[in-house]
């Protein structure tokens, strides 16, 4: 449903006021809807967008901008112009990339731009058994903590977190777990090497559960064995150690690597 100038213009405001630094790219937009223009008039003020992270996009230079066209995202606050459904959005290009975002170098260090940068978020299944915890014995050859221990994990890919929780437990171990018994049981905030994005580790505890741990990707995990939570294998995955430390201390958050 086209948006009326009024409303059009009240969110450009919204949006200026979480990021004053977005004023000059949205200046020809601006003094258009600066007094009461017809909302079919035509701005020439390049194809701007307000994509998922809340950032300015202007993929083409010189393409009108319409204002009666543009419509509400599905995703709540965001702008977008209208689409086919079997197009990607401003932030779904065709080739699969997505717009480019401050690193987390520049967004941690002094003089950091505006904008926003994507974390990634990790699930890892925190199983205990009379004061034993199960880990994993990664692959030798992993791109990631190669020869290291490591609770069952993985990436969040179109999901919530518990589902992607369940479907990593079947996929790498074997293991049947219902969401409804699991909880979250520590966060780990992490930022490693520099270029690398921030990421967010949910550690989720495991109430009951079918199946035993069974080498099921063996190109990523060579054992599963279960270890005493007071006496941790070497070498582990330095956030995992600090996971399982909080939770034994009952805490439910953790940052590390953020030069604290």
């Amino acid at each position: 449903m086209p948006l009326s100038p009024l409303p059009f213009r009240e969110l450009v405001t919204a949006y200026l006021r979480r990021h004053p630094g977005g004023r000059a790219e949205l200046a020809e937009l601006l003094a258009a809807l600066g007094h009461e223009a017809d909302p079919g008039d035509t701005v020439d003020a390049g194809q701007i967008d307000l994509d998922r992270n809340e950032s300015l996009t202007r993929p083409a230079q010189g393409v009108p901008l319409n204002a009666s066209a543009i419509v509400h995202d599905d995703l709540g606050s965001n702008l977008s112009h209208p689409r086919d459904a079997n197009k990607p959005r401003a932030w779904e290009p065709a080739d699969g990339s997505i717009h480019p975002v401050a690193t987390p170098e520049t967004a941690v260090g002094g003089g950091a731009p505006s904008g926003t940068v994507l974390h990634v978020v990790g699930v890892h299944l925190h199983l205990e058994r009379d004061g034993m915890v199960l880990l994993g014995r990664r692959h030798p050859d992993s791109v990631f903590a190669g020869d290291t221990w490591h609770a069952l994990a993985g990436h969040c890919e179109a999901e919530a977190a518990t589902g992607c929780l369940v479907r990593e437990a079947y996929e790498e171990a074997g293991l049947v777990i219902d969401p409804a018994d699991v909880e979250l049981v520590h966060t780990v905030h992490t930022f490693g090497r520099p270029g690398d994005p921030p990421r967010i580790q949910l550690f989720f505890r495991a109430r009951r559960w079918e199946g035993v741990p069974e080498l099921r990707e063996p190109e990523k995990c060579v054992a599963w064995e279960w270890w005493s939570a007071k006496d941790l294998p070497e070498p582990i995955v330095p956030y995992t150690r600090v996971a399982i430390e909080g939770i034994r201390a009952g805490r439910a958050y953790s940052e590390l690597g953020w030069g604290r």
